[in-house]
């Protein structure tokens, strides 16, 4: 069933579904046939929608550039890192000379990340983004990755010095590096050697990266994504877990700073500002919204697909250590003009059945992708060059996630 909700102008009641509407009509003239309606005169001052990505759940992009080299400067930084369903599942210490990273298991998306995967690799951006800050600082950072195996939750302890500061190329991308959900320009392959800068980047242990670029192999990860996608959809704890993370309104999104967020959603800015003037998707209208956007913008505009891997995919330490690789690459294609998006569908599948004992449908499906033994993906993704720039995603401060011991 389509949710409605009555708009009334006058003597006249309108009944609007965001879905068929935007569905039926293009994105310019979805607004005017709402201007007539007297829709957007009042929606656009509540919903935010001509001044997209603002107010205090975005100060944290612009606080990036409050630089004075102390160890919440880094913490500033470390906050913009790529987290799953932006949960930013993080906590950080600060001592003399050291900041601790810490995993907080409540900030995780439930059954979607049921094996805590995910959690991990988002840490290991987060840590990543740390310490390319403490570089540039003139820190000198030594990286303790799951220093003390009694307590699981500590990610990471980075011990802080002196040194000759390095402002890199991937540390200036931290303020532009944003998901990009939205289509990419189709026909424009990235070329080989750029992949293979791409996969140098994997220099933690125990990591490295895997291309799919042949029509045949694209077609099969393709394929995977969009079957795994319909799957979660139709788990109802899945889909109720994801959907959760869900914010459609100024007011979720100011109270709670994280999540998925239609700005944030690759639509074209005429179709996100109509969106947003409509009412909001049920649970089953965001499945479905879901499952076509991956079906017939995702996968089918990729240029090519490709995966953070591991030897041990169930081990704290390469969890984090690929987040760090994902999180680097992230950095290095926002430089270089190329468009990211994680597509964990396939994975999400397969931890859920690995978790709950089930026959390993999507366990086996993946491990056949792979060219070689030994290793296992942990952050599948496309990639390519994109035909929108991405928006910021809201943001919890460094003040808001950082102690003091």
């Amino acid at each position: 069933m389509i949710e409605t909700v009555p708009v009334t102008t006058g003597s006249d009641t309108h009944t609007h579904s965001r879905r068929r509407f935007l569905r039926q009509a293009g994105g310019l003239a979805a607004l005017t046939a709402l201007t007539g309606t007297g829709v957007l005169s009042w929606r656009t001052a509540t919903q935010g929608v001509l001044s997209p990505a603002t107010g205090p759940a975005y100060v944290a992009w612009g606080q990036f550039h409050d630089r004075g080299g102390q160890p919440l400067d880094l913490v500033r930084a470390a906050v913009l890192a790529a987290s799953a369903h932006n949960t930013q599942p993080w906590r950080f210490r600060l001592a003399t000379g050291r900041i601790d990273l810490y995993a907080v298991p409540d900030r995780t998306t439930g059954t979607m990340d049921q094996l805590r995967r995910e959690m991990y690799i988002s840490l290991g951006c987060a840590l990543e983004n740390l310490t390319l800050a403490a570089q540039a600082a003139g820190l000198a950072p030594s990286v303790r990755v799951t220093p003390d195996p009694a307590d699981p939750t500590l990610a990471a302890s980075v011990q802080l010095g002196s040194g000759e500061p390095l402002d890199s190329l991937l540390y200036r991308a931290i303020p532009d590096r944003h998901t990009n959900r939205g289509p990419y320009r189709t026909g424009r392959p990235v070329p080989a050697g750029v992949l293979d800068e791409m996969a140098a980047l994997a220099t933690e242990p125990d990591t490295s990266v895997v291309w799919w670029t042949g029509a045949g192999d694209k077609h099969t990860f393709a394929d995977l994504t969009v079957r795994a996608t319909e799957a979660i959809v139709a788990d109802h704890a899945q889909a109720a877990d994801d959907y959760r993370w869900w914010r459609d309104t100024p007011a979720a999104i100011q109270h709670f700073r994280d999540g998925i967020t239609l700005d944030a959603s690759g639509l074209p800015p005429l179709v996100r500002a109509a969106g947003k003037i409509l009412p909001g998707q049920s649970r089953a209208e965001y499945g479905a919204s879901w499952i076509a956007s991956t079906r017939d913008t995702h996968v089918t505009t990729a240029a090519a697909f490709g995966a953070v891997v591991v030897h041990d995919p169930a081990d704290h330490a390469q969890r984090v250590r690929a987040g760090r690789v994902w999180q680097r690459m992230h950095l290095w294609a926002t430089a270089h003009g190329l468009g990211l998006q994680p597509l964990n569908q396939m994975l999400e599948r397969a931890d859920r059945e690995l978790a709950t004992g089930q026959q390993p449908v999507f366990g086996t499906a993946v491990a056949a992708l792979l060219p070689e033994r030994g290793w296992a993906p942990v952050m599948p993704f496309r990639i390519g060059y994109p035909t929108i720039d991405p928006l910021p995603s809201p943001r919890r401060s460094a003040a808001d996630v950082t102690t003091r011991s």
